[in-house]
Protein backbone atom coordinates (compact mmCIF):
# COMPACT_ATOMS: atom_id res chain seq x y z
CA UNK A 1 0.00 0.00 0.00
CA UNK A 2 0.89 3.48 -0.37
CA UNK A 3 0.00 6.25 1.31
CA UNK A 4 0.44 9.85 0.35
CA UNK A 5 -0.48 12.96 2.11
CA UNK A 6 -0.15 16.50 0.99
CA UNK A 7 -0.13 18.95 4.32
CA UNK A 8 -1.24 22.29 2.98
CA UNK A 9 -1.13 23.42 6.71
CA UNK A 10 2.62 25.25 8.17
CA UNK A 11 2.07 23.10 11.28
CA UNK A 12 3.31 20.31 9.38
CA UNK A 13 6.50 21.01 7.75
CA UNK A 14 8.64 18.63 5.62
CA UNK A 15 6.42 15.55 7.29
CA UNK A 16 7.43 12.01 5.58
CA UNK A 17 5.17 9.49 5.88
CA UNK A 18 7.49 6.18 5.75
CA UNK A 19 6.14 3.25 3.10
CA UNK A 20 5.56 0.09 5.26
CA UNK A 21 2.51 -2.44 5.05
CA UNK A 22 0.34 -1.09 7.83
CA UNK A 23 -2.38 -3.23 6.05
CA UNK A 24 -2.87 -6.35 3.96
CA UNK A 25 -2.79 -5.69 0.27
CA UNK A 26 -6.21 -7.21 0.56
CA UNK A 27 -7.56 -4.19 2.53
CA UNK A 28 -9.26 -1.74 1.18
CA UNK A 29 -9.68 2.30 2.07
CA UNK A 30 -12.63 4.43 2.44
CA UNK A 31 -12.33 7.89 1.36
CA UNK A 32 -11.69 9.95 4.13
CA UNK A 33 -10.83 14.03 4.43
CA UNK A 34 -7.64 14.31 6.46
CA UNK A 35 -8.71 17.79 7.82
CA UNK A 36 -11.50 16.12 10.26
CA UNK A 37 -8.94 13.43 11.53
CA UNK A 38 -5.49 14.86 12.08
CA UNK A 39 -4.98 16.62 15.57
CA UNK A 40 -2.69 19.08 15.41
CA UNK A 41 -0.38 19.98 18.35
CA UNK A 42 1.73 23.16 18.27
CA UNK A 43 4.69 21.23 20.34
CA UNK A 44 5.10 18.24 19.28
CA UNK A 45 5.38 17.18 15.04
CA UNK A 46 2.76 14.09 15.99
CA UNK A 47 0.12 13.18 13.32
CA UNK A 48 -2.78 10.70 14.47
CA UNK A 49 -5.49 9.59 12.08
CA UNK A 50 -8.24 6.97 11.91
CA UNK A 51 -8.64 4.74 9.58
CA UNK A 52 -11.55 2.60 8.41
CA UNK A 53 -10.34 -0.61 7.10
CA UNK A 54 -12.50 -3.43 5.55
CA UNK A 55 -10.89 -6.93 5.90
CA UNK A 56 -11.57 -9.65 3.57
CA UNK A 57 -10.98 -12.97 4.36
CA UNK A 58 -12.39 -16.25 4.76
CA UNK A 59 -15.06 -14.76 7.16
CA UNK A 60 -16.16 -12.06 5.36
CA UNK A 61 -19.36 -13.28 4.63
CA UNK A 62 -19.60 -13.14 8.85
CA UNK A 63 -18.05 -9.79 8.57
CA UNK A 64 -19.90 -8.08 6.08
CA UNK A 65 -21.01 -4.21 7.23
CA UNK A 66 -18.72 -4.39 9.93
CA UNK A 67 -16.00 -1.81 10.22
CA UNK A 68 -12.80 -2.35 11.99
CA UNK A 69 -10.99 0.89 13.67
CA UNK A 70 -7.09 1.38 13.70
CA UNK A 71 -5.37 4.61 15.01
CA UNK A 72 -1.93 5.37 14.00
CA UNK A 73 0.06 7.21 15.10
CA UNK A 74 2.73 9.29 13.12
CA UNK A 75 6.45 11.00 14.36
CA UNK A 76 9.04 12.50 12.81
CA UNK A 77 10.75 10.37 14.55
CA UNK A 78 11.69 6.94 12.35
CA UNK A 79 9.54 4.12 12.89
CA UNK A 80 10.77 1.27 14.67
CA UNK A 81 11.33 -2.01 12.52
CA UNK A 82 8.94 -3.91 11.25
CA UNK A 83 9.02 -8.04 10.76
CA UNK A 84 7.83 -9.62 7.68
CA UNK A 85 5.25 -12.31 8.43
CA UNK A 86 4.77 -15.55 6.49
CA UNK A 87 2.07 -15.16 4.00
CA UNK A 88 0.30 -18.23 5.34
CA UNK A 89 0.43 -16.88 9.13
CA UNK A 90 -2.46 -14.45 8.80
CA UNK A 91 -4.81 -16.52 6.56
CA UNK A 92 -5.57 -19.30 8.94
CA UNK A 93 -9.12 -18.88 8.99
CA UNK A 94 -9.61 -21.60 11.23
CA UNK A 95 -7.82 -19.77 14.28
CA UNK A 96 -5.02 -22.16 13.94
CA UNK A 97 -2.01 -20.39 15.27
CA UNK A 98 0.91 -19.08 13.21
CA UNK A 99 3.68 -21.37 12.03
CA UNK A 100 6.46 -19.81 13.18
CA UNK A 101 4.70 -19.83 16.62
CA UNK A 102 4.41 -23.65 16.73
CA UNK A 103 8.37 -24.27 15.19
CA UNK A 104 9.34 -21.68 17.94
CA UNK A 105 11.44 -22.40 21.05
CA UNK A 106 13.05 -25.76 20.08
CA UNK A 107 15.33 -27.21 22.61
CA UNK A 108 15.33 -24.00 25.24
CA UNK A 109 11.34 -24.50 24.82
CA UNK A 110 11.20 -27.82 25.58
CA UNK A 111 13.56 -27.64 28.20
CA UNK A 112 11.09 -24.61 30.21
CA UNK A 113 8.02 -26.97 29.38
CA UNK A 114 10.21 -30.34 31.47
CA UNK A 115 11.06 -27.67 34.40
CA UNK A 116 7.50 -26.62 34.60
CA UNK A 117 6.42 -30.12 34.69
CA UNK A 118 9.09 -31.57 36.90
CA UNK A 119 8.52 -28.48 39.88
CA UNK A 120 4.15 -29.12 39.30
CA UNK A 121 4.99 -32.98 39.99
CA UNK A 122 7.52 -32.22 42.95
CA UNK A 123 4.74 -29.23 44.50
CA UNK A 124 2.21 -32.01 44.45
CA UNK A 125 1.12 -32.39 48.31
CA UNK A 126 0.36 -36.32 47.97
CA UNK A 127 3.69 -37.09 46.83
CA UNK A 128 5.33 -35.03 49.96
CA UNK A 129 3.18 -36.93 52.26
CA UNK A 130 4.14 -40.00 50.77
CA UNK A 131 7.56 -38.86 51.10
CA UNK A 132 7.49 -38.19 54.65
CA UNK A 133 5.54 -41.53 55.55
CA UNK A 134 8.53 -43.06 53.98
CA UNK A 135 11.62 -41.28 56.01
CA UNK A 136 9.17 -42.05 59.08
CA UNK A 137 9.27 -45.54 58.30
CA UNK A 138 12.91 -45.88 57.28
CA UNK A 139 13.79 -44.12 61.17
CA UNK A 140 11.47 -46.43 62.88
CA UNK A 141 13.19 -49.51 61.16
CA UNK A 142 16.80 -47.27 62.30
CA UNK A 143 15.93 -47.52 66.07
CA UNK A 144 14.59 -51.23 65.97
CA UNK A 145 17.71 -52.46 64.00
CA UNK A 146 20.69 -51.93 65.90
CA UNK A 147 23.46 -49.64 64.14
CA UNK A 148 26.84 -49.66 64.06
CA UNK A 149 27.66 -53.39 64.61
CA UNK A 150 30.26 -55.53 62.75
CA UNK A 151 28.66 -57.73 60.19
CA UNK A 152 28.84 -61.16 62.31
CA UNK A 153 26.42 -59.19 64.48
CA UNK A 154 23.75 -59.20 61.64
CA UNK A 155 24.82 -62.58 60.91
CA UNK A 156 23.88 -63.93 63.74
CA UNK A 157 20.63 -62.23 64.10
CA UNK A 158 19.42 -61.57 60.69
CA UNK A 159 20.26 -65.40 59.65
CA UNK A 160 19.44 -66.95 55.69
CA UNK A 161 17.83 -69.92 57.40
CA UNK A 162 15.63 -68.31 59.83
CA UNK A 163 14.69 -64.45 58.15
CA UNK A 164 12.71 -62.27 59.93
CA UNK A 165 9.51 -61.64 58.72
CA UNK A 166 10.11 -64.62 56.23
CA UNK A 167 12.39 -62.56 54.12
CA UNK A 168 14.59 -59.66 55.96
CA UNK A 169 17.91 -61.02 56.23
CA UNK A 170 21.38 -59.74 56.44
CA UNK A 171 21.43 -58.94 53.04
CA UNK A 172 18.68 -56.50 53.26
CA UNK A 173 20.70 -54.81 56.17
CA UNK A 174 24.22 -54.85 54.35
CA UNK A 175 23.09 -54.54 50.69
CA UNK A 176 20.78 -51.64 51.58
CA UNK A 177 22.95 -49.78 54.39
CA UNK A 178 20.39 -50.01 57.43
CA UNK A 179 23.48 -50.90 59.74
CA UNK A 180 23.72 -47.07 59.25
CA UNK A 181 20.27 -45.98 58.10
CA UNK A 182 20.68 -42.50 59.23
CA UNK A 183 23.77 -42.06 56.50
CA UNK A 184 22.89 -44.49 54.09
CA UNK A 185 21.61 -43.39 50.36
CA UNK A 186 17.82 -44.34 50.77
CA UNK A 187 17.50 -42.42 53.78
CA UNK A 188 19.91 -39.33 52.33
CA UNK A 189 18.20 -39.45 49.13
CA UNK A 190 14.13 -39.32 50.51
CA UNK A 191 15.65 -36.34 52.25
CA UNK A 192 16.67 -34.79 49.04
CA UNK A 193 13.65 -35.72 47.78
CA UNK A 194 11.64 -34.45 50.43
CA UNK A 195 13.95 -30.71 49.95
CA UNK A 196 12.72 -30.63 46.47
CA UNK A 197 9.69 -31.17 46.97
CA UNK A 198 9.57 -28.11 49.71
CA UNK A 199 11.55 -25.70 47.67
CA UNK A 200 9.34 -26.39 44.29
CA UNK A 201 5.91 -25.63 46.73
CA UNK A 202 7.07 -22.41 48.31
CA UNK A 203 8.46 -21.16 44.45
CA UNK A 204 5.21 -22.39 42.69
CA UNK A 205 2.37 -21.74 44.84
CA UNK A 206 3.96 -19.33 48.63
CA UNK A 207 5.73 -16.76 46.61
CA UNK A 208 2.76 -16.39 43.78
CA UNK A 209 0.65 -15.65 47.03
CA UNK A 210 3.28 -13.27 48.73
CA UNK A 211 3.25 -11.38 45.69
CA UNK A 212 -0.07 -10.90 45.29
CA UNK A 213 -0.69 -9.83 48.99
CA UNK A 214 1.63 -7.45 48.95
CA UNK A 215 0.17 -5.56 45.75
CA UNK A 216 -2.46 -3.05 46.14
CA UNK A 217 -5.99 -3.97 44.72
CA UNK A 218 -8.20 -1.63 44.52
CA UNK A 219 -11.48 -2.62 44.04
CA UNK A 220 -13.59 0.32 42.24
CA UNK A 221 -17.00 -0.74 42.23
CA UNK A 222 -20.02 -1.79 44.59
CA UNK A 223 -21.02 -4.64 43.48
CA UNK A 224 -17.08 -6.15 44.45
CA UNK A 225 -17.01 -5.38 47.75
CA UNK A 226 -20.00 -6.63 48.49
CA UNK A 227 -18.85 -9.82 46.89
CA UNK A 228 -16.96 -10.33 49.73
CA UNK A 229 -16.87 -12.65 52.73
CA UNK A 230 -18.28 -9.62 54.68
CA UNK A 231 -20.03 -6.72 53.69
CA UNK A 232 -21.62 -3.64 55.43
CA UNK A 233 -22.84 0.15 54.13
CA UNK A 234 -22.58 2.86 56.05
CA UNK A 235 -25.36 5.77 54.71
CA UNK A 236 -23.56 8.87 56.40
CA UNK A 237 -19.62 8.50 56.34
CA UNK A 238 -16.62 9.73 55.45
CA UNK A 239 -14.06 6.93 53.82
CA UNK A 240 -11.33 8.96 55.56
CA UNK A 241 -12.96 8.23 59.18
CA UNK A 242 -12.76 4.36 57.82
CA UNK A 243 -8.95 4.72 57.14
CA UNK A 244 -8.15 6.53 60.46
CA UNK A 245 -9.82 3.51 62.90
CA UNK A 246 -8.55 1.11 60.69
CA UNK A 247 -4.96 2.32 61.09
CA UNK A 248 -5.77 2.63 64.92
CA UNK A 249 -6.78 -1.15 64.18
CA UNK A 250 -3.57 -2.31 63.37
CA UNK A 251 -3.99 -2.23 59.46
CA UNK A 252 -1.97 -0.86 56.64
CA UNK A 253 -4.20 1.87 55.07
CA UNK A 254 -3.71 3.03 51.25
CA UNK A 255 -6.62 5.51 49.38
CA UNK A 256 -6.75 6.57 46.31
CA UNK A 257 -9.53 9.00 45.61
CA UNK A 258 -12.44 7.30 46.63
CA UNK A 259 -11.18 4.00 47.08
CA UNK A 260 -10.03 2.53 50.10
CA UNK A 261 -7.51 -0.42 50.39
CA UNK A 262 -6.21 -2.10 53.67
CA UNK A 263 -4.25 -5.10 55.05
CA UNK A 264 -2.95 -6.74 58.12
CA UNK A 265 -1.01 -10.04 59.07
CA UNK A 266 0.98 -10.13 56.02
CA UNK A 267 3.39 -12.01 58.33
CA UNK A 268 0.82 -15.17 58.37
CA UNK A 269 1.35 -15.21 54.60
CA UNK A 270 4.69 -15.20 54.93
CA UNK A 271 4.69 -18.16 57.77
CA UNK A 272 4.35 -21.07 55.17
CA UNK A 273 7.38 -20.09 53.45
CA UNK A 274 9.11 -19.80 56.89
CA UNK A 275 8.06 -23.46 58.14
CA UNK A 276 9.48 -24.43 54.32
CA UNK A 277 12.83 -22.98 54.95
CA UNK A 278 12.81 -24.56 58.98
CA UNK A 279 12.26 -28.32 57.67
CA UNK A 280 14.70 -27.83 54.91
CA UNK A 281 17.88 -26.63 57.95
CA UNK A 282 16.41 -29.38 59.84
CA UNK A 283 16.91 -31.84 57.20
CA UNK A 284 20.48 -29.92 56.05
CA UNK A 285 21.71 -30.15 60.16
CA UNK A 286 20.59 -33.60 59.87
CA UNK A 287 22.32 -34.63 56.91
CA UNK A 288 25.20 -32.87 58.17
CA UNK A 289 25.52 -34.91 61.03
CA UNK A 290 24.74 -37.90 59.80
CA UNK A 291 27.35 -37.37 56.53
CA UNK A 292 29.79 -35.38 58.21
CA UNK A 293 30.79 -36.19 61.83
CA UNK A 294 33.33 -38.12 63.80
CA UNK A 295 32.47 -40.98 66.30
CA UNK A 296 34.62 -43.01 68.80
CA UNK A 297 34.95 -44.64 71.99
CA UNK A 298 38.31 -45.05 74.38
CA UNK A 299 38.80 -46.81 77.69
CA UNK A 300 41.58 -45.29 79.89
CA UNK A 301 43.37 -46.38 82.79
CA UNK A 302 43.69 -43.35 85.52
CA UNK A 303 47.15 -41.74 84.61
CA UNK A 304 47.45 -42.56 80.74
CA UNK A 305 46.98 -40.25 77.58
CA UNK A 306 45.38 -40.71 74.26
CA UNK A 307 45.08 -38.56 71.11
CA UNK A 308 41.86 -37.07 69.59
CA UNK A 309 42.77 -38.32 66.50
CA UNK A 310 43.41 -41.78 67.27
CA UNK A 311 39.92 -42.54 69.00
CA UNK A 312 37.56 -40.70 66.25
CA UNK A 313 36.48 -41.99 63.05
CA UNK A 314 34.33 -40.59 60.21
CA UNK A 315 30.83 -41.19 59.16
CA UNK A 316 30.33 -40.08 56.00
CA UNK A 317 31.54 -38.19 52.80
CA UNK A 318 31.32 -35.31 54.30
CA UNK A 319 33.99 -35.63 58.00
CA UNK A 320 36.89 -33.68 57.45
CA UNK A 321 39.72 -33.65 60.33
CA UNK A 322 39.97 -30.20 62.10
CA UNK A 323 43.24 -28.51 64.30
CA UNK A 324 41.74 -29.93 67.72
CA UNK A 325 42.31 -33.67 66.14
CA UNK A 326 45.62 -33.33 67.44
CA UNK A 327 45.11 -32.61 70.74
CA UNK A 328 46.64 -35.34 73.57
CA UNK A 329 44.11 -35.57 76.54
CA UNK A 330 45.69 -37.06 79.87
CA UNK A 331 43.22 -38.56 82.88
CA UNK A 332 44.51 -37.11 85.92
CA UNK A 333 42.01 -39.37 88.12
CA UNK A 334 38.91 -41.65 87.82
CA UNK A 335 36.31 -41.84 90.33
CA UNK A 336 32.94 -42.95 91.67
CA UNK A 337 30.13 -41.76 94.07
CA UNK A 338 28.06 -44.26 95.56
CA UNK A 339 24.73 -44.49 97.45
CA UNK A 340 24.16 -45.51 100.72
CA UNK A 341 23.10 -49.35 99.54
CA UNK A 342 26.55 -49.33 97.60
CA UNK A 343 24.93 -49.23 94.48
CA UNK A 344 27.19 -46.40 92.34
CA UNK A 345 25.54 -43.12 91.76
CA UNK A 346 28.19 -41.06 89.42
CA UNK A 347 31.28 -41.63 88.12
CA UNK A 348 33.98 -38.73 87.22
CA UNK A 349 37.14 -38.18 84.85
CA UNK A 350 39.44 -35.53 85.72
CA UNK A 351 41.25 -34.36 82.31
CA UNK A 352 43.53 -32.29 80.82
CA UNK A 353 43.95 -31.08 77.31
CA UNK A 354 47.34 -30.40 75.71
CA UNK A 355 48.12 -28.84 72.46
CA UNK A 356 51.21 -30.05 70.30
CA UNK A 357 53.56 -27.93 71.85
CA UNK A 358 52.39 -29.71 75.77
CA UNK A 359 50.60 -27.01 76.56
CA UNK A 360 47.37 -27.51 78.66
CA UNK A 361 44.87 -25.34 76.89
CA UNK A 362 41.78 -27.13 79.15
CA UNK A 363 41.18 -28.94 82.29
CA UNK A 364 37.83 -30.37 83.66
CA UNK A 365 36.26 -33.30 85.63
CA UNK A 366 33.31 -34.86 83.49
CA UNK A 367 30.78 -37.04 84.50
CA UNK A 368 27.41 -38.43 83.29
CA UNK A 369 25.31 -35.24 81.72
CA UNK A 370 28.11 -33.33 82.13
CA UNK A 371 30.52 -33.27 79.00
CA UNK A 372 33.72 -31.50 77.80
CA UNK A 373 33.49 -29.43 74.31
CA UNK A 374 36.32 -28.40 73.03
CA UNK A 375 37.06 -27.22 69.38
CA UNK A 376 34.06 -28.76 68.04
CA UNK A 377 34.67 -31.75 69.75
CA UNK A 378 33.00 -33.15 72.83
CA UNK A 379 33.66 -35.65 75.24
CA UNK A 380 30.83 -37.60 77.49
CA UNK A 381 31.38 -39.81 80.74
CA UNK A 382 29.67 -42.96 79.42
CA UNK A 383 31.51 -45.94 81.55
CA UNK A 384 34.06 -47.37 83.64
CA UNK A 385 36.27 -50.39 84.08
CA UNK A 386 38.17 -51.70 86.25
CA UNK A 387 42.06 -51.67 85.17
CA UNK A 388 44.38 -52.72 87.96
CA UNK A 389 44.34 -54.06 92.09
CA UNK A 390 47.63 -52.22 93.53
CA UNK A 391 48.87 -54.28 96.52
CA UNK A 392 52.16 -55.17 98.73
CA UNK A 393 52.93 -58.69 99.18
CA UNK A 394 54.27 -59.98 102.39
CA UNK A 395 55.21 -55.98 102.50
CA UNK A 396 56.93 -56.19 99.33
CA UNK A 397 55.93 -54.70 95.93
CA UNK A 398 53.52 -52.58 94.88
CA UNK A 399 52.34 -54.80 92.46
CA UNK A 400 49.81 -54.39 89.83
CA UNK A 401 47.55 -56.91 88.86
CA UNK A 402 44.97 -56.42 86.11
CA UNK A 403 42.06 -57.34 86.21
CA UNK A 404 39.35 -58.93 84.02
CA UNK A 405 35.51 -58.51 83.55
CA UNK A 406 33.79 -62.07 84.10
CA UNK A 407 30.40 -63.03 82.58
CA UNK A 408 27.66 -62.93 84.74
CA UNK A 409 23.68 -62.77 84.34
CA UNK A 410 22.20 -59.48 84.41
CA UNK A 411 23.62 -56.14 84.01
CA UNK A 412 25.93 -55.81 87.14
CA UNK A 413 29.37 -55.70 86.47
CA UNK A 414 32.28 -58.24 88.25
CA UNK A 415 35.77 -58.06 87.55
CA UNK A 416 38.47 -60.38 89.25
CA UNK A 417 42.08 -61.42 89.16
CA UNK A 418 44.59 -64.02 90.57
CA UNK A 419 47.82 -64.11 92.67
CA UNK A 420 49.72 -67.40 92.17
CA UNK A 421 51.27 -68.69 95.41
CA UNK A 422 53.73 -71.30 95.21
CA UNK A 423 55.52 -73.12 92.20
CA UNK A 424 54.44 -70.87 89.13
CA UNK A 425 55.71 -73.32 86.97
CA UNK A 426 53.88 -75.74 87.94
CA UNK A 427 50.53 -77.40 86.17
CA UNK A 428 48.14 -76.88 88.82
CA UNK A 429 48.89 -73.31 89.73
CA UNK A 430 47.15 -72.54 93.18
CA UNK A 431 46.88 -68.65 94.34
CA UNK A 432 44.97 -66.10 95.92
CA UNK A 433 41.49 -64.98 94.08
CA UNK A 434 40.61 -61.83 94.12
CA UNK A 435 36.96 -60.20 92.92
CA UNK A 436 35.38 -56.78 92.79
CA UNK A 437 32.41 -55.06 91.73
CA UNK A 438 33.76 -51.62 91.91
CA UNK A 439 36.50 -49.99 93.62
CA UNK A 440 35.34 -49.37 96.76
CA UNK A 441 35.73 -52.93 98.48
CA UNK A 442 37.89 -56.05 97.26
CA UNK A 443 36.56 -59.49 98.69
CA UNK A 444 39.71 -62.30 99.09
CA UNK A 445 39.46 -66.04 98.19
CA UNK A 446 42.39 -68.65 99.54
CA UNK A 447 43.99 -71.32 97.09
CA UNK A 448 41.02 -73.52 97.93
CA UNK A 449 38.21 -71.23 96.79
CA UNK A 450 36.87 -70.62 100.44
CA UNK A 451 36.24 -66.62 101.72
CA UNK A 452 39.14 -64.95 103.28
CA UNK A 453 38.13 -61.35 103.76
CA UNK A 454 37.01 -58.20 102.66
CA UNK A 455 39.39 -55.58 102.46
CA UNK A 456 39.35 -51.36 101.50
CA UNK A 457 41.66 -49.81 99.12
CA UNK A 458 44.15 -47.37 101.23
CA UNK A 459 42.99 -49.12 104.17
CA UNK A 460 46.35 -50.24 105.87
CA UNK A 461 45.05 -53.50 106.71
CA UNK A 462 46.04 -56.73 106.12
CA UNK A 463 45.04 -59.64 105.27
CA UNK A 464 47.01 -63.13 105.61
CA UNK A 465 45.67 -65.86 103.47
CA UNK A 466 48.07 -69.65 103.35
CA UNK A 467 50.61 -67.89 104.90
CA UNK A 468 50.79 -64.98 102.07
CA UNK A 469 50.06 -61.60 104.09
CA UNK A 470 48.04 -59.18 101.64
CA UNK A 471 47.27 -55.53 101.70
CA UNK A 472 45.00 -53.53 99.31
CA UNK A 473 47.15 -50.67 98.48
CA UNK A 474 44.44 -49.09 95.59
CA UNK A 475 41.83 -50.10 93.00
CA UNK A 476 42.63 -48.41 89.64
CA UNK A 477 39.81 -47.51 87.64
CA UNK A 478 39.34 -46.88 83.80
CA UNK A 479 36.76 -44.09 82.37
CA UNK A 480 35.12 -44.90 79.59
CA UNK A 481 34.69 -41.96 76.98
CA UNK A 482 32.68 -41.44 74.05
CA UNK A 483 34.10 -38.47 71.58
CA UNK A 484 32.20 -36.99 69.09
CA UNK A 485 31.83 -33.95 66.43
CA UNK A 486 28.47 -33.00 65.04
CA UNK A 487 28.55 -29.94 62.71
CA UNK A 488 25.05 -30.18 62.10
CA UNK A 489 23.97 -29.91 65.78
CA UNK A 490 23.49 -25.90 65.31
CA UNK A 491 21.76 -26.19 62.55
CA UNK A 492 18.98 -28.76 63.44
CA UNK A 493 18.89 -26.12 66.67
CA UNK A 494 18.04 -23.06 64.56
CA UNK A 495 15.70 -25.59 62.47
CA UNK A 496 13.44 -26.40 65.02
CA UNK A 497 13.51 -23.41 66.53
CA UNK A 498 12.53 -21.46 63.45
CA UNK A 499 9.97 -24.28 62.70
CA UNK A 500 8.31 -23.37 66.64
CA UNK A 501 8.07 -19.58 65.60
CA UNK A 502 6.73 -19.50 62.19
CA UNK A 503 4.38 -22.61 63.04
CA UNK A 504 3.13 -19.61 65.84
CA UNK A 505 3.32 -17.14 63.43
CA UNK A 506 1.31 -18.82 60.35
CA UNK A 507 -1.84 -18.76 62.85
CA UNK A 508 -2.02 -15.12 62.39
CA UNK A 509 -4.98 -14.06 59.99
CA UNK A 510 -4.60 -12.20 57.04
CA UNK A 511 -7.30 -10.27 56.56
CA UNK A 512 -7.82 -7.77 53.61
CA UNK A 513 -10.66 -4.47 53.35
CA UNK A 514 -11.76 -2.21 50.51
CA UNK A 515 -14.07 0.55 50.52
CA UNK A 516 -15.56 3.43 48.43
CA UNK A 517 -17.49 6.55 49.13
CA UNK A 518 -20.14 6.90 46.85
CA UNK A 519 -21.82 10.12 47.36
CA UNK A 520 -22.44 10.32 51.31
CA UNK A 521 -22.42 6.41 52.20
CA UNK A 522 -19.22 4.15 52.07
CA UNK A 523 -19.35 0.39 51.00
CA UNK A 524 -17.02 -1.22 53.31
CA UNK A 525 -16.04 -5.56 52.68
CA UNK A 526 -13.18 -7.91 53.49
CA UNK A 527 -11.86 -10.85 53.85
CA UNK A 528 -9.31 -13.32 55.53
CA UNK A 529 -7.75 -16.65 55.49
CA UNK A 530 -8.59 -17.30 59.65
CA UNK A 531 -10.53 -16.91 62.14
CA UNK A 532 -13.46 -16.70 59.88
CA UNK A 533 -16.32 -16.70 62.49
CA UNK A 534 -14.41 -13.60 64.45
CA UNK A 535 -13.93 -11.41 61.56
CA UNK A 536 -17.33 -10.45 60.70
CA UNK A 537 -17.47 -9.40 64.83
CA UNK A 538 -14.37 -7.20 64.84
CA UNK A 539 -15.59 -5.07 61.78
CA UNK A 540 -19.07 -4.70 63.14
CA UNK A 541 -17.55 -2.91 66.53
CA UNK A 542 -15.07 -1.41 64.18
CA UNK A 543 -18.20 0.64 62.24
CA UNK A 544 -19.65 1.23 65.20
CA UNK A 545 -16.91 3.57 65.78
CA UNK A 546 -17.05 5.55 62.45
CA UNK A 547 -18.47 8.98 63.01
CA UNK A 548 -21.81 9.79 61.68
CA UNK A 549 -22.16 12.75 59.29
CA UNK A 550 -25.34 14.95 59.81
CA UNK A 551 -26.24 16.68 57.23
CA UNK A 552 -25.52 16.91 53.45
CA UNK A 553 -22.07 16.85 52.47
CA UNK A 554 -20.84 18.53 49.28
CA UNK A 555 -17.40 17.49 49.16
CA UNK A 556 -18.11 14.00 49.66
CA UNK A 557 -20.73 13.80 46.72
CA UNK A 558 -17.90 15.39 44.32
CA UNK A 559 -15.52 13.07 45.80
CA UNK A 560 -18.00 10.08 44.88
Amino acid sequence: MKAIIKASNSSFPKTHFQKVPLCHSLLKFKSFSYNSHFSVLQDRSTLSLTLNCKLKNSQDVQNKGKSVSKRIVLSEAAPPPLKEEDNDAGRGGNGDAPVSTRNRGGLPGFTKMLSKKTLSLLSNLPLAIGEMFIIAALMALGTFIDQGEAPDFYFQNYPEDHPVLGFFTWRWVLTLGFDHMFSSPIFLGMLALLAASLMACSYTRQFPLIKVARRWSFLHSAEAIRKQEFSDSLPRASIQDVGVLLMGAGYEVFLKGPSLYAYRGLAGRLAPIGVHLALLLIMAGGTLSAAGSFRGSVTVPQGLNFVVGDVLGPTGFLSFPTEAFNTEIHVNRFYMDYFDSGEVSQFHSDLSLFDMNGKEVMRKTVSVNDPLRYGGITIYQTDWSFSALQILKDKEGPYNLAMAPLQINGDKKLFGTFLPVGDVNAPDVKGISMLARDLQSIVLYDKEGKFAGVRRPNSKLPINIDGTEIEIVDAIGSTGLDLKTDPGVPIVYAGFGALMLTTCISFLSHSQIWALQDGTAVIIGGKTNRAKAEFPEEMDSLLDKVPEIIGESSSLSEQG
